[in-house]
């Protein structure tokens, strides 16, 4: 069983990683032949998103002496961490995952994985920076970057047409849309209010908030900062106005049915939910497209992020050399990312992936638009500095918490922004990591 870090004061994310790669508790050594080609192993892989499982097979069909072993379980938040996180303690972790970019910070504090940057660092310059940098703290690397969550305006556009909608360019534009959108029927809702931390974080990244960072051997902690407050405010005024649906969960099955019955007419997420939208609403085919996302100020392009991810290897793997071989050519090569793009939705985080056609050519469910010329200038224009932190699972349920509050009128969000700020300070001071304030 690993065990989990000491509680001591003054022990910030880089210093955990620096002794997760002095720790290395019961990982097997690579074992390699002496031409430099991988010896024969068995890799295990957990993951959940569409399409990994034909990336895998693409593999296996070509490397026929490194065998990955897919399985697929919940979603991370959906329990899939979890089993994660306890088969690393049980010692019977597999040697792959896919972990979500704001998750890596919780898995590096509780030493479930491996540092693998002996053999990951020469891929360094195959990705985009800031992609890189999301996989791993100063020197470590505890994964391979498989894509980013550029953000824009999925819109109906036959419904605008119908109610006379100008696609806005602004945040006022968009207040100003719902409210025409709502006055038409009292059934018709623009969009759904935010429900949970990476909807607010989402928003929040492209006001230029951060949430977290480390300076001076501690954790800082801004949740509760101005560029939040601005986001939250603004969306309890649509609350306030009921200019937004409440209570809805962007792509789950109630959304989907608001939606395909004409009542929910855009959704600001990230490219990832292309296929999705096209899986669950084939009868939408042609009647969608996908705008910037509205702008504080008129002119502007920033956009914000939601999503992205690494395949990691987790702590106890007994070939990590042959595992990051695999997490590279996952995200590299160019049959696997096609696929990738195609059924997973990913923007891809390898530079080389930005030069395939799937991401340079029309979408016939979007009505011929190339959404991915909208989503490229998206990925342009997010602020790359932003930080996860290593207690997201307590920040997503505590704003889960506090949004519904607010739906509900039993609160505001920015009630909800002050609970989630001193609920973290006192989760990782819980965990014996030291934080300013």
């Amino acid at each position: 069983m690993t065990p989990r870090w000491p509680a001591r004061v003054g022990m910030t994310l880089l210093a955990v990683a620096s002794l997760a790669a002095a720790s290395a508790c019961g990982s097997g050594g690579p074992s390699s032949r002496p031409d430099g080609a991988s010896s024969s192993a068995s890799l295990d892989f957990w993951g959940w998103a569409p399409g990994y499982d034909q990336s895998v097979a693409l593999w296996n069909q070509s490397h026929p002496n490194v065998k990955v072993n897919y399985s697929k379980v919940p979603s991370g938040g959906g329990g899939g961490y979890a089993k994660m996180q306890n088969a690393v303690k049980a010692g019977n972790a597999p040697c792959l995952a896919q972990v979500g970019n704001e998750s890596l910070p919780t898995f590096v504090v509780t030493d479930a994985l491996e540092d693998i940057s002996t053999y990951a660092n020469a891929s360094k310059d195959q990705f985009v920076d800031w992609a890189w940098t999301q996989a791993g703290f100063g020197n470590r690397v505890f994964g391979i970057p498989v894509d980013t969550g550029p953000t824009a305006l999925f819109y109906r556009k036959d419904l605008f047409t119908k109610y006379g909608l100008t696609v806005p360019k602004t945040w006022d534009e968009f207040a100003a849309t719902a409210k025409k959108f709502h006055a038409a029927a009292p059934a018709n809702f623009l969009i759904n209010a935010p429900v949970d931390s990476y909807d607010l974080a989402g928003y929040t990244w492209q006001a230029g908030g951060h949430w977290f960072g480390t300076a001076n051997d501690q954790w800082q902690v801004t949740i509760d900062s101005p560029e939040t407050h601005k986001v939250g405010q603004y969306w309890q005024g649509l609350l306030d106005g009921k200019l937004v649906k409440a209570g809805v969960t962007p792509l789950d099955t109630a959304w989907f049915k608001e939606v395909k019955d004409g009542h929910i007419a855009t959704v600001i997420t990230a490219v990832w939910a292309a296929p999705l939208i096209e899986t669950n609403l084939p009868s939408l085919s042609g009647k969608w497209a996908v705008a910037p996302m509205p702008q504080w100020t008129d002119g502007e392009q920033t956009a914000g992020n939601n999503g992205g991810s690494v395949t990691a290897v987790l702590k106890g793997c007994k070939h990590p050399k042959e595992a990051a071989e695999f997490a590279t050519w996952f995200s590299t090569n160019a049959g696997s990312l096609n696929n990738l793009i195609k059924n997973t939705g990913i923007y891809p985080a390898a530079k080389s992936g930005l030069e395939l056609p799937g991401v340079n050519q029309p979408s016939a469910y979007f009505g011929g638009q190339n959404i991915y010329e909208v989503f490229r200038t998206a990925a342009q224009n997010t602020p790359t500095s932003w930080t996860w932190g290593p207690t997201m699972t307590q920040v997503e349920s505590d704003f889960v918490d506090g949004m519904k509050r607010a739906a509900n009128g039993e609160g505001t969000i920015s009630d909800a922004v002050k609970t989630v700020q001193a609920k973290t300070l006192a989760a990782l001071r819980n965990q014996g990591l030291a934080v300013a304030g």
